[in-house]
């Protein structure tokens, strides 16, 4: 009977709300507490009640500082700017006692995370720091806008439970996430809806127009950034992170209309093996809290299902491996303010009560559990560096000799997660490579973050489970394409690196020179390139090495700058590529003569010329947002490269002779029409350069637009015609899905795509389970996988049996162009900076390989 009447209030008050009555505060809020007039509700300052509208950022900035103005509970501080120069900001809450202690209570939770000293910390009067993070997923609302009820409670109940509560917490609101997101979605949402709401789900209000609001502006799922910090949210919101070091963390979240609501712990077998298991259970008895709380208003709910606390780089799994708790929260979503679902009409209202119920009953915990968390955050460090002590391996070293920047990348993105740096005294030679002062880092593990440190680090390659929410392997030194090495003891460490510096670059010789050049070694190598043909100086690229006069080698893909012909007087332009030099860390050479030493002469018909990339890519519906937006983010925002995205409708009316390349991001193009992909194949023909990524290869061998033939075949462990238990085949059809794992591919050096590249094998990160059969022609499979190629991750015996020995890029060529399909992702997540010049070599070389070398 107990069941019934929930199930009848789930329906007709959280559901439906009759006729979508508008609810007021009192449908939120804990009626059993008064609130302060003084403080402004959401409603007085924008003008309707929570949930009758989606809020948009402007919106709700515009309450947060209201209140902040009115209210001596809380601080707000702007700790970043988005993409799109929207402020990040973070309200302090907490009591009027520990407002005016609130550098001592910070200087205590760091102590907290140091073994040295934690020890002697009293934690009895310590407050808990609880850290409310709210839609990281910009078309996931109901978390935002639950962030107005909880700004609005915790600055104006009144009572002894809200005493206590500000007394031993610290409370710091995160209450948008992603605020370019979130203006996308709230806009989207509210210009489609009408007087009358509409909940058919066909309703144009539930369809975003793509990419969607889920991501940042340049396409990026944030809630995969906190490792990798490639965003200037993530990066602005770490540093507030380690600045208070948050016992506990919530990450409000949305999922599909016809679910319920999702707490934490997730499935058991998928935790990280470095978390430890007083993770799990201290996330277990705070669910108890939630459960209660959302007994209390009779909302359905579950726990310990479908999602898992594997990758460090979620929000609500960063801070498992930083001594705190993270918890995801998953509320089904409206999409929009009221929609149609399996359980009746769910409503935007319902959601964000649903949200702002566990926001409460998160409260409740730390407060009711704060010594626990606080010793759970001590224990966590403690034991860290015991088992540091007793680890054979005492710190890792790396480095990219010929490309510094990528090493200063890695250290940087380092530092940034409180990761102890140190130089090498001296050169160090390991296998194949030497590590410099200059160059190389180190990283001791005897530190708190040992364990961060491992799971940056680790190769891991067995699992307890073979199904993962993410990815399974994202090892940083390989995604940097760098030499490293463990060392088993401490004497190679040199001194302490207190700050990393951004390597410059240089012009070696005087002017006037008779040309230039400078390997395409570096990483910005491309950038340069680009800034110089854009001011229309003339540049050519060795296909072959040769020695200048001053016995200097250089190596496949030199650039080659001569001094005469150029728009720029001979003075100008040494300036200008000194300028260039610095600002992109490469080294510049100073010629004296065009009769080089050994190999080609520098006007050898092997000195190609080089046009000035025009590139353009495909966008829209059926394409991977995500993938798009890494390609648009490198391009743009790193290398300075303008790139037109070109929408499949535009495209079939689009002239595309002001491109020399196109891009066809991962995804299908269906909607371009019959004669746009005659013109297209027409484009390739006349000497255009196709380069396409993931299925979008796939999708142009089905269209006859290039030569590709794929892998197909279940592999070992074929189980047709056997009998399966139904209840295994989610598991089982998951187990084959390459959530992402990381493999070795063997490249040619001497081919235009493996320009820059100084040794063969590379890593490569795999989320797809296309495999694509190499060619006869042995010099049309740049890039293979090798015979045992994974290296850290997991991939079903099925799949790892198919992919061995494939290709991993393939050249074709149509009439006088090229077709370059790339079947794994070289820009993922931006990150992944080892594969990166794969795909610039595309965009720059594409045109000079050989149709003898294509298929």
């Amino acid at each position: 009977m107990k069941k019934l009447l929930i199930l009848i209030h789930l329906v007709c008050v959280g559901f439906c709300l009759p006729a979508f009555a508008q609810p007021t505060l009192s449908y939120y809020l804990p009626a059993h507490l008064s609130y302060d007039q003084k403080i402004p509700t959401p409603k007085q300052v924008l003008g309707y009640e929570v949930g009758e509208w989606h809020v948009t950022h402007d919106q709700l900035l515009n309450y947060l500082r209201v209140v902040d103005f009115v209210s001596d509970r809380l601080t707000l501080t702007e700790y970043g700017r988005t993409h799109e120069n929207r402020p990040l900001v973070l309200l302090t809450i907490t009591s009027k006692e520990n407002h005016q202690n609130l550098d001592q209570i910070k200087a205590q939770h760091q102590q907290l995370t140091d073994p040295a000293v934690s020890g002697k910390l009293s934690l009895k009067d310590m407050p808990a720091v609880v850290w409310m993070g709210y839609s990281v997923h910009g078309n996931e609302p109901s978390g935002t806008n639950a962030s107005l009820l909880a700004v609005y409670h915790l600055a104006a109940a009144q009572g002894p439970e809200i005493d206590n509560l500000l007394r031993q917490t610290v409370i710091l609101v995160d209450p948008s996430i992603n605020p370019d997101g979130l203006q996308r979605f709230s806009t989207w949402v509210n210009a489609n809806r009408g007087k009358n709401l509409v909940t058919d789900p066909n309703h144009r209000e539930f369809s975003e127009t793509w990419p969607g609001g889920r991501t940042n502006h340049y396409w990026f799922d944030l809630n995969r950034d906190w490792l990798p910090l490639q965003h200037p949210e993530s990066r602005g919101r770490l540093a507030k992170f380690h600045e208070w070091k948050p016992n506990l963390l919530t990450d409000h979240h949305e999922m599909g209309t016809n679910s319920t609501f999702f707490f934490q712990p997730g499935v058991p077998s998928r935790n990280h093996p470095l978390t430890p298991l007083s993770n799990f259970k201290l996330t277990q008895k705070i669910g108890t809290y939630h459960a209660r709380a959302l007994d209390k208003i009779g909302s359905l709910y579950y726990t310990e299902q479908d999602y898992d606390d594997f990758y460090y780089g979620k929000g609500s799994t960063y801070p498992d491996v930083n001594g705190a708790i993270g918890i995801l929260f998953e509320q089904a979503s409206s999409r929009g303010h009221a929609q149609e679902s399996v359980n009746g009409v769910l409503t935007f209202p319902f959601t964000i009560r649903n949200q702002f119920t566990t926001t409460l009953s998160s409260l409740e915990a730390a407060v009711n559990l704060r010594e626990e968390l606080l010793e759970h955050q001590r224990t966590f460090y403690q034991q860290a560096v015991k088992e540091a002590a007793r680890d054979k391996v005492k710190g890792y070293i790396f480095s990219a000799e010929q490309d510094p920047m990528r090493a200063y990348h890695l250290a940087e993105i380092m530092q940034q997660h409180q990761i102890r740096l140190h130089r090498p005294k001296q050169n160090i030679t390991l296998g194949k490579a030497t590590y410099t002062p200059e160059n190389a880092f180190i990283v001791p593990l005897e530190q708190p973050q040992y364990k961060l440190i491992l799971a940056m680090f680790e190769k891991r390659t067995t699992f307890q489970d073979s199904l993962f929410y993410d990815i399974s392997a994202w090892t940083f030194p390989l995604a940097f394409d760098l030499a490293y090495a463990p060392l088993n003891n401490t004497q190679a460490f040199g001194p302490r690196v207190e700050k990393v510096v951004r390597p410059t670059g240089k012009l070696e010789g005087g002017s006037p020179a008779y040309a230039y050049a400078f390997e395409w070694t570096g990483y910005y190598a491309p950038r340069a390139l680009y800034k110089l043909q854009r001011q229309g100086i003339q540049t050519r690229v060795a296909t072959s090495p040769f020695t200048s006069p001053e016995g200097k080698e250089f190596g496949y893909g030199t650039i080659l700058i001569s001094a005469a012909g150029q728009p720029l007087s001979p003075e100008a332009l040494h300036t200008r590529l000194q300028a260039v030099a610095q600002e992109d860390g490469i080294t510049l050479h100073s010629l004296g003569s065009g009769l080089s030493g050994k190999g080609i002469k520098l006007g050898s018909p092997n000195m190609l010329g080089l046009s000035t990339p025009k590139v353009a890519m495909v966008v829209g519906d059926g394409v991977g947002y995500l993938d798009a937006g890494e390609i648009w983010h490198l391009l743009d925002d790193r290398f300075g490269m303008p790139l037109t995205l070109l929408n499949q409708d535009r495209f079939n009316r689009a002239s595309l002779n002001r491109y020399t390349t196109l891009i066809l991001p991962d995804g299908s193009f269906n909607d371009l029409t019959t004669a746009s992909r005659d013109k297209l194949r027409a484009w390739v023909q006349a000497g255009g350069t196709l380069l396409a990524t993931g299925n979008a290869v796939k999708w142009l061998a089905d269209n006859k637009i290039g030569d590709f033939t794929f892998r197909s075949g279940t592999g070992n462990g074929d189980t047709r015609g056997s009998q399966l238990a139904y209840a295994d085949l989610q598991n089982t059809q998951g187990a084959q899905e390459i959530g992402g794992a990381i493999f070795e591919t063997r490249l040619d050096l001497t081919h235009p795509l493996g320009y820059g590249y100084t040794q063969p094998l590379l890593s490569i990160f795999r989320n797809s389970s296309l495999s694509l059969e190499r060619v006869a022609n042995p010099f049309a499979n740049p890039l293979m996988y090798t015979a045992e190629p994974l290296q850290a991750g997991y991939i079903s015996k099925q799949n790892y049996a198919r992919i061995k020995n494939s290709a991993a890029i393939g050249v074709s060529a149509v009439g006088n162009g090229r077709v370059i399909g790339i079947i794994d992702n070289p820009n993922f997540r931006a990150f992944w900076y080892g594969t990166n010049k794969l795909f610039l070599n595309s965009i720059f070389f594409g045109s000079i390989i050989s149709g003898a070398s294509a298929r």
